[in-house]
């Protein structure tokens, strides 16, 4: 059985699912587009502490390098059953949740984007798929996705969005999914990003901005480019950081509607004051249902 840990920002994901490597045999495999990348430590909070436990697609990719969902389907797929042929329990552990289902459900993607929008600005882009499919999850920013269902639109004529909701499951899955009140939640991802300016984000940024180095794993994930504005002087630190907090906090309310619109999660509470509790409380879930 594979588990997938998955949630918001700041809900306590890494946490639980090493609790869970622990308790049920398993190795962890990111999921999160960003922590694939070294150099991204404090930017994406990734584990530093992973307690003995097994972690696989973290720190793989330069920065400079390109990394797709479509490579990560195949990666997380290949590690996927090897943890299942040994007998252990893969467990996914991250908030994104394309990666997710690209990994659990038979999803089709395009290596590369199609020359026919070469030009065409991701904003431009966008528009057009939103014409054709209103209900779709693809971010604008990622720009093979939404070719691709630009492509699919085309050929069907039908929105993409509705292919989606009638996937494959490949494996037995249990989606477990953390969650926390909304003003609890955003006073946790400020206090986060408050942690993260004091353990070094503005320092890890301005070494990647010394490089000169604008990918896309640069560019995508928040904290970084925000800061890039501070260190070319159009806006102060202080601003900075309130719009990376802004930011982080439109990212949760995106990924809840993700997560609403396309996983099928069974949902627990995050209890800050004794984490402990949320542990025992998803243990005791999976157990009963692995047990049937």
């Amino acid at each position: 059985m594979v588990i997938v840990i998955t949630g918001p920002t700041a809900t306590g994901k890494t946490d639980l699912g090493i609790f869970l490597a622990h308790q049920l045999n398993g190795e962890i495999i990111n999921a999160d587009s960003t922590q694939i990348y070294k150099g991204l430590d404090i930017a994406t909070n990734k584990v530093q502490d992973t307690e003995g436990v097994k972690h696989y697609l973290f720190n793989e990719k330069d920065l400079r390098e390109d990394y797709t969902v479509f490579d990560y389907q195949k990666d997380s797929r290949k590690i996927i059953d090897d943890i299942l042929k040994r007998g252990k329990t893969p467990i996914l552990v991250g908030g994104t949740g394309l990666y997710i289902n690209a990994a659990l459900y038979d999803y089709k993607f395009e290596e590369k984007a199609n020359d026919e929008y070469e030009g065409v600005s991701n904003d431009e882009l966008y528009k057009m798929l939103l014409e054709v499919d209103p209900n779709t999850n693809i971010h604008l920013n990622n720009r093979v996705r939404v070719i691709s269902a630009l492509n699919y639109y085309k050929a069907n004529k039908k929105p993409y969005s509705e292919k989606e909701k009638n996937l494959t499951l490949l494996y037995d899955t249990l989606f477990i999914g953390l969650t926390t009140d909304r003003n609890i939640l955003y006073y946790k991802i400020n206090k986060r990003v408050d942690k993260m300016v004091e353990e070094g984000l503005v320092e890890e940024a301005k070494e990647i901005y010394d490089l000169g180095i604008r990918t896309k794993a640069v560019m995508t994930p928040i904290g970084p480019k925000e800061l890039f504005d501070y260190f070319d002087g159009k806006t102060s630190l202080e601003d900075a950081i309130e719009l990376i907090k802004s930011k982080s906090r439109k990212y949760a309310k995106r990924q809840y509607t993700w997560f609403r619109n396309q996983m099928k999660l069974k949902w627990f509470q995050t209890n800050y004051d004794d984490f402990s509790k949320t542990e025992e409380e998803v243990l005791e879930y999976i157990r009963k249902k692995m047990s049937k």
